[in-house]
């Protein structure tokens, strides 16, 4: 049984907190709302007043916030009470740079920390599923790899680059993001063509997006733009999309629209669609 603690305890940090304590951890928690850390005491997490009080004696201190500015003043707070083999495990999705800035600045004062974001809800943190992305000292993220196993579904170690997984973290959030803006249109099309939504969303079954990402993306990534699907009738899709949903609010296709207009008056019409990417990739 480990002495852990939990640094914020939102609906990430308190099924991280319950799930600990479920496996039979010791668990100590803070959040600046205090019903939310009381209301984890059923499960046997103790309530902590302040950060320092709630690291004190722990091994590991899991750090679950909303962004650098409180992830900064929250492990300030807490330096007071930590002890010099804690660890801090960072969960939180920050700015890659000021990551790194983090990493550094806690190493230069002993202070171990490894950046650990996570692709998971509540539902899967209490079910050890979903992703978690570790970037840090190796030697470190040994120390603790068979611990956060057990948090996991899958653990990926990124490497020494500290803030490789801060980078990565958003990168999977642009595509959730992303995608669901893309979603959301479609099913504005549906509705404005008088399709179910279900219906639409069954359609899209038909498609691999691994295979997508893993052809069309790899292309991208390398600049070329070899034609598959010109971005002149891509255009022309986008088009015929739009005029169907009329004035209903889109998320997503009139800035790609504006876009690919932009691209088609530089001279890139034949080119393939994914051409809209150039300027975020290397050219041929």
């Amino acid at each position: 049984m480990a002495n852990i603690a939990f640094l914020g305890t939102g609906l990430l940090g308190s099924a991280f907190a319950e799930a600990a304590s479920k496996r039979g951890d010791s668990v100590t928690a803070w959040n600046r709302s205090q019903d939310k850390v009381l209301a984890l005491a059923q499960f046997g997490v103790k309530a902590a007043s302040t950060p320092a009080e709630a690291v004190r004696s722990a091994s590991r201190v899991h750090i679950v916030l909303k962004d650098d500015a409180v992830v900064e003043e929250v492990i300030a707070a807490a330096r007071g009470g930590l002890s010099p083999d804690a660890i801090l495990i960072d969960h939180t999705t920050t700015l890659p740079t000021l990551t790194a800035e983090r990493a550094e600045r806690l190493r230069a004062a002993g202070v171990k920390y490894l950046h650990c974001p996570v692709f998971m809800g509540p539902a899967a943190a209490r079910n050890a599923q979903g992703s978690m992305m570790v970037a840090g000292p190796k030697a470190l993220f040994e120390s603790v790899q068979a611990d956060l196993a057990k948090m996991t579904g899958r653990l990926e170690y990124m490497g020494n680059r500290t803030d490789l997984a801060a980078a990565n973290k958003l990168f999977g959030n642009a595509m959730i993001i992303g995608l669901s803006a893309v979603m959301a249109d479609i099913l504005t099309l549906a509705q404005a063509s008088d399709v179910s939504g279900e219906d639409a969303v069954k359609l899209l079954g038909l498609f691999d997006l691994n295979t997508m990402v893993a052809g069309r993306g790899l292309n991208m990534a390398k600049g070329n733009f070899t034609p598959s699907f010109e971005l002149a009738m891509a255009r022309k899709d986008v088009r015929l999309m739009l005029e169907t949903t009329g004035n209903r609010p889109m998320a997503a296709l009139p800035s790609i629209a504006a876009r690919m207009d932009q691209l088609i008056s530089a001279g890139h019409g034949a080119d393939d669609a994914s051409i809209i990417g150039i300027d975020a990739v290397p050219r041929p």
